[in-house]
């Protein structure tokens, strides 16, 4: 192409633009826009801004490739032209971007508009048709309701754990107030620091967990706990502990020691594997034992630091959402341990805490291993969570049959008697059964129990030992051995509430209008008779698993000469001072310590027998 067509052509397009800039005032918006058009876009109205950003760069590549020609042609090229054709070529792009402008404009809000087209056909058309959309919309809306409502259901679970409530140094603080504790924790560190000293810097960085706070002297998490997911049942995750080969090792060598009682070798154990749980718990029960509480917490914390790293991503057992199998062999630590530091809360005072972990405990197993069943409605009165408790009662595996075991039927009682006495709950008074009734109908269902509350906490006032003369208190078994050792976990769980003065006069004039309902009606003791046989029909002891002793408040000391046999099981060493009635420890006094060890080997040899003077094997 020569450089004098190139000029004409360039001409031809200026003089073009100028007109239609001139008819841009005449003309209306969309001829104007049809006017400045690409011809090809034309044809591509329904391709997107990419495709026409790269058609606009291939006539810019086009005219440059024309250009390089006439260079190649000429050999010269006017300034004056170069500079109206890049003129030329900023008009078309501006002129396609404007047309693009209007595109968007043009598409802006469809949905208004089809609102519109719709208001319109609406109104033009049938009334019937309208009505079926407004009830489909109305259906739809009241699904996604529904559907609120039952997620805000699940994830407002009675179970449903709140985190910051499972630090006990938070619940000192909101008790003593910040000041208090800060002071009590330097001068305990200043204390420890010896302790510190020795210990390599690197080795302090810990995890952050949330059921314990790890302290600056325990060693770095090992890694040798883990955590596998089983199956996911009813939008219920299933989980299981898992040992690594290194902790499996350790597991064989606390088992050898243990079959020979040697507790310098669970020492031994720990020095290599210092997170190896079944070692830790052990060490607890013996701090325990010997009267070092502040150890033994310490080592049970440091159980829950371990088994709380290894938790797989997925476990959030504080929602209520995941289930941790007793039956599972790996899974037992986890819950005794739990249970452990559950009972050192509460030791501290921090009863807030002890309840969340109480109902972590039940959210884990619905089977209820470990009894929480049987001391969250205590730890619910010590926190004074009254409203809690009585939701609790209610919507538990949604069954309100909770009042039947003797810890729910006093301790809703005593719940609405604390309700009662705040004003904010006198407005639902009238729609609950009083504390009077809850308290009458405690002492008619589980009349056991008001003697053995009498004798446990004392209760001096004359007015109880003439009530419990009364044949409806005078006996201490009800007939059923499930019944008789719930009542005995109560009592020794529960018998620090009436200690208190209110509540001690609310028990005895309860007592007493029971008493003068008897004396005009016989028939009522014997219809809660019936109900109490229905309620615990069987002769069997089916919670002989759960030790009373477990729910005691006070700590048993061994001698130390007793301590060394300890690990046979620490919680049958001692049962309120008493020895169990099925296994009687062997009396081994005066022998030989070495002939004791050997003769400990033999598989036939049973140390929880009771015998003569000298020990007699049995072959079998």
């Amino acid at each position: 192409m020569s450089a004098r067509l190139m000029k004409k052509i360039l001409k031809e397009q200026e003089a073009a633009l100028h007109q239609q800039d001139s008819e841009d005032d005449s003309e209306s918006p969309e001829s104007s826009s049809a006017s400045r058009r690409n011809p090809f876009d034309i044809l591509d109205e329904d391709e997107d801004e990419e495709k026409e950003q790269h058609n606009d760069c291939d006539d810019v590549d086009q005219v440059d490739k024309s250009e390089i020609n006439d260079r190649s042609s000429t050999g010269k090229v006017d300034t004056k032209q170069s500079s109206k054709k890049t003129d030329t070529i900023n008009t078309s792009t501006s002129s396609n971007q404007r047309s693009k402008k209007k595109k968007k404009k043009s598409n802006r809000n469809p949905q208004k508009s089809l609102d519109v087209m719709l208001e319109n056909l609406s109104l033009e058309g049938d009334s019937s048709c309208r009505k079926d959309i407004a009830s489909h919309s109305t259906e739809a809306k009241l699904l996604n309701t529904n559907n609120n409502k039952s997620v805000k259901k699940s994830s407002s679970s009675i179970l449903q754990i709140d985190p910051k409530f499972l630090s006990a140094e938070n619940e000192l603080r909101r008790i003593f107030g910040s000041k208090v504790v800060s002071s009590f924790e330097r001068n305990q560190q200043s204390g420890s620091s010896r302790q510190a000293r020795g210990i390599r810097r690197g080795s302090q960085n810990h995890r952050k967990t949330i059921l314990v706070h790890p302290s600056e002297h325990w060693p770095r998490w090992d890694g040798s706990l883990s955590m596998e997911l089983l199956e996911t049942r009813d939008e219920i995750n299933h989980f299981r502990y898992v040992h690594s080969a290194s902790y499996t090792q350790a597991q064989r060598a606390f088992e050898a020691a243990k079959a020979i009682h040697d507790l310098n070798g669970i020492v031994n154990i720990l020095v290599h594997h210092p997170y190896h749980i079944d070692s830790l718990i052990t060490l607890a029960e013996y701090y325990k034992f010997s009267g070092e509480l502040q150890m033994s917490s310490d080592a049970t914390a440091r159980c829950l630091y371990a088994m709380e790293c290894a938790w797989h991503a997925m476990f959030t057992p504080f929602l209520g959402k995941c289930q941790l199998q007793y039956s599972h062999d790996t899974n037992k630590p986890f819950f005794s341990v739990l249970f452990s530091h559950m009972k050192n809360m509460d030791r501290r005072g921090c009863h807030r805490s002890a309840l969340e972990i109480c109902k972590l405990l039940l959210s884990l197993d619905s089977d209820d291993p470990m009894g929480a069943l049987f001391c969250v409605d205590y730890y619910s009165l010590r926190a004074e969570e009254y409203s809690w408790l009585e939701r609790f009662s209610e919507e538990y595996k949604s069954d309100s049959s909770l009042w039947l075991f003797p810890n729910f039927s006093y301790s809703l009682a005593i719940c609405r008697f604390n309700l009662e006495s705040r004003e904010d709950d006198k407005k639902t008074e009238s729609l609950k059964a009083s504390s009077t009734d809850l308290m009458k109908q405690a002492l008619m269902l589980h009349p056991t129990v008001l003697k053995k509350l009498v004798a446990k906490v004392p209760l001096k006032d004359q007015t109880f030992s003439r009530v419990v003369g009364h044949s409806l208190f005078a006996s201490e078994k009800s007939g059923s051995l499930s019944l008789d050792h719930l009542v005995n976990i109560y009592v020794e769980r529960s018998y620090l509430i009436w200690r208190l003065p209110d509540i001690q006069k609310f028990l005895k004039d309860s007592a007493l209008t029971v008493i003068e309902m008897l004396e005009k009606k016989e028939a009522d003791s014997r219809d809660w008779t019936c109900v109490r046989k229905e309620a615990f029909p069987s002769d069997k002891n089916e919670y002989s698993h759960l030790l009373v002793s477990e729910f005691s408040d006070s700590v048993p000391t061994l001698p130390p000469d007793n301590l060394q046999n300890f690990m046979v099981d620490p919680r049958l060493a001692v049962n309120n001072g008493e020895q169990p009635a099925n296994r009687p420890v062997r009396d081994l006094s005066n022998r030989n310590a070495l002939a004791v060890l050997f003769e400990s080997m033999l598989p036939w040899v049973d140390y929880g027998t009771e015998h003569d003077d000298h020990p007699q094997d049995h072959e079998g």
